[in-house]
């Protein structure tokens, strides 16, 4: 079953209405009887063909039935049915016959849409692959609704009437049409709570130092365009600002409601402002225990408010239009276009005024608390629609949908940097590992491999993020890696260019003409190797021109000048500094500064160009900066990548093999070597020939069998749990001949006992590179491929990569290249390179299986021997528990 068939969730219409989506049964004969008693004559007419006083009482009989093959879901809204949608199919058949039928008054708010996309998810479920579809041809709402889903849909014209055929399978083409529809709905639904005209404080105490006080007051003093309301059980004045009883005394329903009351209070505030209409509330209370934070969230989404918080900041929006300051930081933010999103209070003050210091207004800034509601997905989307922010800046603690965040952030970072702080890092692992992979796959692995394919620059500090944000901000992206380091001190030219090399960016030496142009504009004494060292006693015209050369020339992708106070540019009146800011025509590549004896750690220096000029007091900071540019141009020069069409899977034998296991196993478990050789096959993926032996002469009669022209084979132990068998030395290797095949398999018997069902026989293998591929699936962020070294030495050399599946063939690539052993895969030193080919196929076909089975929770392939003439895989385990299928590109709120 679905998560919709045992629990309802909320979702989003076109204009922001939330509701409630469930399963139908019998108890809804009433409802469904009253939805189509309803209906207009003309909207049954076309439902049902033609006009019956039956139809609507044998559609609730059809509701109530509970059919085999049959499924219906409901929309709601107050407690009122106002949307169904059914399947039907013969069973064991993979197409299922529907019907859409939506309340007079909600037609065009996307209810149809919506239900479609529910129903489409239970039916994948379920094994259908197909929803077909009568509908009149003058019933072009219906038709528009099939068309726009973003499947594939075939219509069949026959006299009045069309039928359809809607291919269930998601492609890109769907996520993508899902994803815009619920881009709009979520924009929409934001709009009460980012662009309130109308405010109310709850909670703004008497007391000058209160929380709801210092909001009430920024509000007041920060030239909010709306209409500001408090509200207060003693009424009076709050600050200067008329105080109301109730909020069901307010002259206007507020747009938006500031909650600032004790923990305790919460739910009942939220719910009176529910049944007043208030459409969005900000919650800054902090305290509430899961009960209460449950009663918040259900008031929220009965009455189809948005929520911030709670036990947050506030929000922000500096709009001209709105200027709203719903926080109590100690300073009003400044306008600009950097959007700011954070889980605690406390890193988003820091990131507020580490802008200032660097002149980076912000666009919307919000304090997202225990995220209940409104998260960052919710943030990237409302920047990437309003029109005024080029700079997003986040700090996520935890992630509710990680998958649908991905698809967002790559989507939004196609257009701004999307930057955050990876926070976390020192956590333990989740749980102890089962398996290599498991042992090696980490929660910093996880989120960096998100950060990654998702296009996210990931800094490890605030202060790191700032400085990565002021070059983004000021300066254009670098077209690559190189950099030209410029000084007038020799030393701290040769710490900048170690500081550039260490973050991985090049200082490459210069070409001789370039030299000799570059020494041609500097004093006697100047070197430009690179480091170029042009002295103590270069002039202002000089280094400028010096500069400029360096940025415009192709030989550098950037430019990083390190300057230090010398008692000659005093003496002359040189102004170094100025040199660098004085161009009036844009430079085409980076500029970055290092100014050691500035105080501060970053400041932007404007330009006469209106750029500005990051200048930075330590070369590790510039430098790190300047990797980060390079890391997000490389990433927005790329392609998107595909995940390609795999040949020879079997996935519905391999769910039969899942579904039969855990019949056998309930709990779940690790599989045998027959059913993970069976489900390895599944996906086509390559394993060395084996037999199973009960005894030593099954041994013998199979390693006979087996060997190859040496005749050598390796014998391994099994028992069900066993997961290391180098570790409890459970195998022999390289044995030849009865004698030594029997007396491994009488060592292993002695040694194991009653506890060893029985060997693996195998060939010695081939010499080649040992590696270790698998898959984990984490409960919050889903499936991950991993590659890395293998052997006996995996942990200990903790050489790993990975990626969140499904693998486009650019995650691949990746995965084959950051390994520190990848050069050994393509010859390094002379020796055989590895059939990367093949690799690649292992690593898609993993993925697919990875995306085909939730239930598969950990595959560890190890070693898996890369060599020129192909691959395969020597160990393999692979554990299943029973999960339910989770679509994490469903539209659905928290």
């Amino acid at each position: 079953m679905t998560d919709i068939q045992e629990t309802p969730v909320h979702a989003l219409l076109t204009d922001g209405t939330t509701v409630r989506i469930r399963r139908a049964g019998p108890s809804e004969h009433a409802q469904v009887q009253r939805l189509y008693e309803e209906m207009s004559p003309e909207n049954l007419r076309l439902r049902f063909f033609a006009l019956s006083p039956a139809s609507a009482r044998h559609a609730a009989e059809r509701v109530a039935s509970d059919l085999p093959g049959y499924c219906a879901l409901a929309a709601e809204y107050g407690g009122r049915l106002v949307g169904l949608a059914e399947y039907e199919a013969e069973p064991g058949g993979s197409t299922a016959e529907i019907s859409v039928a939506v309340a007079d008054q909600w037609h065009h708010r996307g209810v149809g849409t919506l239900l479609l996309e529910h129903l489409a998810d239970a039916a994948r479920s379920a094994g259908i692959t197909a929803f077909s579809a009568d509908a009149l041809a003058e019933n072009h709402s219906v038709l528009e609704v099939f068309r726009d889903l973003g499947l594939r849909v075939v219509r069949h014209f026959d006299g009045p009437e069309v039928h359809c055929t809607v291919q269930l399978a998601q492609d890109e083409n769907y996520l993508s049409a899902v994803d815009a529809r619920g881009r709009v709905c979520d924009v929409i639904s934001l709009e009460p709570l980012l662009r309130p005209g109308t405010v109310a404080v709850i909670g703004a105490g008497r007391r000058p130092g209160s929380v709801g006080r210092a909001i009430l007051r920024n509000i007041h003093n920060g030239s909010f365009t709306g209409r500001l309301f408090t509200v207060h059980p003693e009424a009076g004045a709050i600050a200067g600002v008329h105080a109301w009883r109730s909020v069901t005394l307010l002259p206007r329903v507020p747009d938006l409601a500031v909650i600032a009351v004790p923990a305790r209070a919460v739910p009942e505030v939220a719910e009176e402002c529910g049944r007043a209409g208030v459409r969005s509330l900000l919650v800054v209370s902090a305290g509430l225990d899961r009960d209460q934070a449950g009663a918040l969230l259900d008031a929220c989404r009965r009455f189809g408010m948005r929520l911030v918080g709670p036990n947050c900041l506030g929000l922000a929006n500096t709009e001209e239009a709105v200027h709203l300051d719903a926080t109590f930081a100690a300073r009003h933010p400044g306008a600009g276009t950097a959007g700011v999103a954070v889980q605690s209070g406390g890193v988003g003050i820091a990131l507020l005024d580490g802008l200032a210091r660097l002149g980076i207004g912000v666009s919307t800034f919000v304090s997202l608390g225990d995220k209940v509601d409104v998260s960052g997905n919710d943030m990237l989307q409302w920047w990437e629609s309003d029109g005024h922010t080029g700079l997003a800046l986040l700090h996520l603690e935890s992630f509710g949908n990680p998958r649908a965040f991905s698809r967002t952030a790559r989507r939004v970072a196609r257009t701004m940097p999307v930057l955050t702080v990876d926070a976390g890092r020192s956590t333990a692992g989740r749980r102890a590992a089962a398996s290599h992979t498991a042992a090696a796959t980490t929660p910093t692995m996880t989120r960096q491999a998100l950060f990654t394919q998702a296009g996210i620059t990931a800094a490890r500090t605030i202060g790191e993020l700032l400085d990565t944000a002021a070059l983004l901000h000021a300066q254009p992206l670098p077209h690559g890696r190189r950099v030209a380091v410029v000084s007038n001190a020799g030393g701290v030219g040769v710490l900048a260019a170690d500081a550039c090399v260490e973050a991985g960016l090049v200082v490459p030496p210069l070409a001789a003409g370039l030299v000799d142009e570059v020494l041609s504009l500097l004093p006697d004494g100047a070197t430009a190797g690179n480091p170029v060292d042009v002295t103590a006693a270069v002039g202002e015209d000089q280094l400028r021109r010096c500069v400029g050369l360096l940025a415009r020339h192709g030989a550098v992708d950037a430019v990083l000048v390190s300057l230090v106070p010398t008692a000659v540019a005093d003496a002359t009146g040189e102004d170094l500094v100025r040199a660098l800011t004085a161009a009036t025509v844009p430079l085409p590549r980076p500029v970055v500064a290092v100014l050691p004896a500035r105080p501060g750690r970053v400041e932007l220096l404007p330009t006469a160009d209106g750029r500005a000029v990051p200048a930075y007091s330590d070369a590790e900071d510039a430098a790190r900066a300047l990797a980060h540019a390079a890391v997000r141009a490389d990433w927005l020069a790329r392609p998107p990548g595909v995940v390609p069409v795999l040949p020879d899977v079997s996935t519905g034998r391999a769910k039969d093999l899942t579904t039969a296991f855990l019949g056998r196993v309930p709990d779940g478990g690790w599989l045998d070597p027959r059913t993970t050789a069976a489900l390895l096959g599944c996906y086509g993926i390559p394993q060395i020939p084996w037999e199973w032996a009960r005894d030593e002469d099954e041994a013998v009669a199979a390693a006979e069998r087996l060997a190859g022209p040496d005749g050598r084979v390796v014998i391994k132990a099994y028992w069900p749990g066993l997961l290391h068998k180098s570790e409890q030395h459970a195998l022999h290797l390289d044995l030849q001949g009865a004698a030594r095949i029997k007396a491994a398999h009488r060592d292993l018997v002695a040694r194991f006992g009653d506890r060893m069902a029985g060997v693996v026989v195998q060939p010695l293998a081939e010499r080649g590179t040992e590696l270790l591929a698998g898959v984990v699936q984490d409960e919050v962020f889903g499936p991950l491929v991993m590659l890395g070294l293998g052997g006996t030495a995996t942990e200990l050399l903790a050489d790993h990569a990975a990626r969140l599946a499904p693998l486009t063939d650019l995650d691949v690539h990746d995965l084959l290249t950051a390994p520190r052993c990848s050069p050994l895969l393509y010859g390094y030193a002379g020796g055989p390179a590895a059939d990367v080919g093949a690799l690649e196929q292992l690593l898609h076909r993993l993925s697919r299986m990875a995306t085909d089975l939730p239930e598969l929770v950990e595959a560890d392939l190890n070693p898996v021997l890369a060599g020129p003439h192909g691959i395969t895989t020597l160990d393999a385990r692979v554990r299943l528990v029973p999960r339910r299928p989770h679509n994490p590109y469903l539209r659905r709120l928290r």
